[in-house]
């Protein structure tokens, strides 16, 4: 079974963070830049307080129009965040974000944010699995093993 670990290894511990006072417009720059579907909030003292993602700007453009653009992130973000350890594996986070709904889930180790894991991470890990698996098979019946 493979670890988020070793999916974090592999895709590195870069974690783009806003703070719970900026506006949804520098989320909005912010996610568009770095091209992601979503941003952990972090608070100087208490760390990880919440997220927020494409899907949470767009209810709330849909709630509040233009004017969402100058509210605060902790007006929008989600607070009850859910995280995974390192220790996590693939099938739990995938079941996990099956049932929960969502594409975005922070790697938490003893209060430390260590990276965050999306659907396309875990996708992207099942796949290659799959070919390996495949390549296995074929290599056993035609007999190059």
């Amino acid at each position: 079974m493979i670890r988020i670990s070793q999916i974090l290894k592999d895709k590195g511990d870069r974690v783009v963070t806003i703070g719970p006072d900026a506006t949804i417009a520098e989320v909005v720059d912010v996610l568009q830049r770095e091209r992601i579907g979503a941003i952990v909030v972090m608070q100087e003292k208490e760390g990880l307080v919440g997220i927020i993602s494409e899907r949470d700007v767009a209810h709330g453009l849909a709630e509040h129009g233009a004017e969402l653009l100058a509210k605060r992130v902790a007006d929008l973000m989600t607070r009850e965040v859910v995280t995974c350890t390192p220790e996590s594996t693939v099938q739990e986070i995938m079941k996990e974000m099956t049932v929960r709904r969502f594409r975005h889930l922070p790697v938490v180790k003893d209060g430390a944010l260590l990276g965050v894991i999306s659907i396309g991470d875990v996708v992207k890990n099942r796949l290659e699995e799959l070919e390996t698996e495949t390549t296995m098979l074929q290599e056993y019946i035609t007999g190059r093993v």
